[in-house]
């Protein structure tokens, strides 16, 4: 008699998902506008929370404001009386204008193995590998090495303030016992003197959104007028916007040019800032992230003054993006006042800290081992992240905060440039990788 059972299907892996709850999450527009206009994140949220409790999970979804939706979910570790870890990411991602991009920026499509759309980068790509490898720990009854708190925020793309600033403030008690964290902007490889180096992020700088003000005398365009608003901002914007900050090497910076220097045989100079330079460009494609890291940066981005050609204004605006490093924030900002002169003053839109931790303990331990697990023979060096995560809003419960979203990725990709960019895009592959790497360090950390 022949036997005409079927064999049982293959379990399903993270491995196996991950692209499609990637494609699924680039498919819902979550486009944060900053001015509460945008379609907010509870489709997102939803979608999220719609696979996590299919595999038996307790879930927790909230609202900061209608629409700004964010979900949180504890996995029991093997030994709950460790502090637990936070692993989160953001669904709402930068607005992006159809016409500028290759394909539909919300249509998930897969084309040559990479998986294009806004998100891919920033970074919706974390969040598929952190929901995939959750759902396949969960569904194979294994237990990480401690609990396990998995946040998806609203809001991260305009500070936070509707989704992890928001939780932290009125819902603490998701992360009880929590001391660490782990997200987004690091964990992505580089090639740097011919071999793979996977940048792990250990620092960020300080936020500060910025508001010039002028005043001045209101008045006919065509009299003479030596208290003009317009004439006191535009010089102010100008010596501001272009200062040359001085290079400050923090210590996260300065141990990762020492690894590259390493790597490449370059020099190492901290007062040179030729070597320094030669050190950053030698960082490909990320040299971009790391050279804003080496000084201050304090950027312009937008004017408002005049309501009508011939009529003087008695007020005139600008906007400033600042980046500030790491324990030189008060420093950064007294230069700021003394270049926006005595005739302009300076308002605060939105601040946030900037962060800072050592390369060393056992996450980071942990985090190195998965990642050299994966791929043998690749370096994994610390860094700083220009911009910001939601680390910053968890640093204020008392959480140590990393930036770790494995990605190997190929040498001519530039992955960096894509952040914010038009045509985001994340190899298949690199997710596939990211998801084994999240896995063994779950189970390990």
């Amino acid at each position: 008699m022949t036997d005409t059972t079927a064999p049982a299907p293959a379990p399903v892996t993270a491995q196996d998902e991950v692209a499609r709850i990637c494609q699924d999450l680039l498919r819902i527009d979550t486009s944060n506008y900053g001015d509460g206009t945008g379609p907010g994140e509870r489709l997102a949220a939803e979608h999220v929370a719609g696979l996590l409790t299919e595999v038996g999970l307790d879930v927790e979804v909230f609202e900061a404001s209608p629409g700004r939706t964010s979900v949180v979910t504890r996995i029991e570790g093997a030994d709950p009386s460790r502090p637990a870890l936070v692993l989160h990411g953001h669904t709402d991602v930068v607005p992006a204008r159809a016409e500028d991009w290759s394909v539909d920026p919300f249509g998930g499509e897969e084309i040559d193995g990479l998986l294009w759309g806004r998100g891919a980068v920033d970074m919706k790509d974390m969040d598929a590998m952190i929901v995939a490898v959750v759902r396949q720990l969960v569904r194979e009854g294994r237990k990480p090495a401690r609990d396990v708190v998995v946040a998806m925020f609203a809001d991260e793309e305009a500070g936070g303030v509707h989704g992890a600033q928001w939780a932290v403030a009125n819902r603490p008690d998701l992360f009880e016992g929590a001391t660490e964290a782990i997200s987004e902007v690091g964990g992505f490889s580089v090639e740097v003197g011919g071999r793979r180096a996977y940048l792990l992020q250990t620092a960020e700088k300080g936020l500060a959104w910025l508001r010039l003000v002028a005043d001045g005398r209101a008045g006919h365009g065509s009299a003479v007028n030596l208290d003009n608003a317009v004439t006191a901002l535009a010089e102010a914007v100008a010596r501001i916007g272009r200062h040359a900050w001085p290079y400050t090497l923090t210590p996260t910076v300065e141990q990762l040019l020492r690894g590259v220097a390493d790597l490449t045989g370059l020099p190492f100079d901290a007062q040179d800032p030729a070597a320094v330079d030669a050190l950053v460009r030698a960082l490909g494609p990320a040299a971009p992230f790391v050279g804003a890291t080496v000084r201050h940066t304090s950027n312009p981005t937008g004017l408002s003054a005049g309501y009508k050609a011939n009529v003087i204004p008695g007020r005139a605006e600008a906007t400033l993006d600042v980046r500030l490093l790491p324990g030189l924030e008060e420093e950064g900002m007294a230069t700021l006042r003394e270049l926006a002169g005595p005739q302009v003053r300076i308002e605060t839109i939105h601040q946030d800290v900037s962060l800072e931790v050592p390369f060393s303990g056992s996450l980071v331990d942990a985090m190195v081992d998965a990642v050299t697990a994966e791929d043998p023979g690749a370096a994994v060096l610390p860094y700083t992240l220009s911009g910001g995560t939601d680390n910053k809003s968890l640093s204020r419960l008392g959480i140590t905060g990393y930036g770790f979203a494995p990605l190997r990725l190929p040498a001519d990709l530039d992955f960096v440039g894509m952040f914010h960019g038009v045509d985001e895009r994340v190899p298949v592959d690199a997710l596939r990788f990211g998801t084994r790497v999240l896995d063994r360090l779950l189970m390990s950390c």
